[in-house]
């Protein structure tokens, strides 16, 4: 049974490492939501705007925004309540590390496709 994956800044461009990150989720099994404002689809998948119009149940949160624009979501990343959260290079922010720290949610330096093809997801 796969996770509940939100992609946070997905892309609509195939070659953004985002794009590539909710294509091989859904390949390995995963329930993918992209997430980014001005899109209606993305791989087929529908897309939803902002982190506070999901519902239900987010297992891990793969973060693909830089720490300017965590910095305006964190509240919304932290009612979310994601299981953990996946911050992949270049979106490592020690303000929302702290936040998450506090807010008793896990999260990692890492990168979702090295994490999914070494079976560390």
């Amino acid at each position: 049974m796969g996770q509940t994956v939100a992609v946070l800044g997905a892309s609509h461009k195939p070659e953004r490492y985002s794009n590539k990150a909710v294509r091989m989720l859904k390949e390995y099994g995963h329930s993918v939501i992209p997430v980014t404002p001005g899109r209606a689809v993305i791989e087929e998948l529908p897309v939803v705007q902002e982190l506070g119009s999901i519902e239900g149940k987010v297992d891990t949160l793969a973060m693909y925004v830089g720490p300017e624009r965590s910095a305006q979501l964190q509240d919304a990343i932290l009612a979310l309540k994601p299981g953990r959260v996946i911050l992949n290079p270049g979106t490592e922010s020690p303000a929302l590390e702290q936040a998450l720290t506090e807010a008793g949610i896990p999260w990692q330096h890492a990168c979702t496709l090295v994490m999914l093809r070494t079976g560390q997801f």
